[in-house]
């Protein structure tokens, strides 16, 4: 995952600027992350998704129901409210292409669409 590890430096230096738009995976100074999921947060998901899609970039939501809120862990008595800032979450998060085959033009592709989509919704709301 080198070229993960490549990316990673560069999406945070490219879109750096844009951290109160884009928020990307935290890591403390005494970790190293081993990513299998690249996931960020955005306001606009379904945007952000339409417009990568749009020169060909896959993205994923993997955790759209928050746990609490499944099915399955029902019987534990919570209910949709009871965690508000998970609920919020689920609905900004969005896994970003990362698998270790993905070459460094790809990579740049994704940083420069995704800083393309950030810049434009800046000027809509200027």
């Amino acid at each position: 995952m080198r070229h993960a590890a490549r990316w990673h430096i560069d999406i945070m230096n490219v879109l750096r600027p844009r951290r109160t738009e884009l928020l990307f995976p935290h890591e403390a100074s005494w970790t190293k992350g081993v990513y299998h999921l690249y996931v960020v947060r955005v306001q606009d998901r379904e945007a952000l998704q339409a417009h990568l899609a749009k020169a060909g970039i896959g993205t994923g939501i993997h955790y759209p129901i928050p746990l609490h809120n499944r099915k399955r862990t029902g019987i534990l008595g919570y209910h949709v409210g009871d965690f508000p800032v998970t609920e919020r979450i689920a609905q900004e998060i969005v896994s970003l292409p990362m698998f270790p085959q993905l070459s460094l033009s790809q990579q740049n592709e994704i940083v420069s669409k995704t800083a393309e989509f950030l810049n434009a919704r800046v000027t809509a709301t200027r």
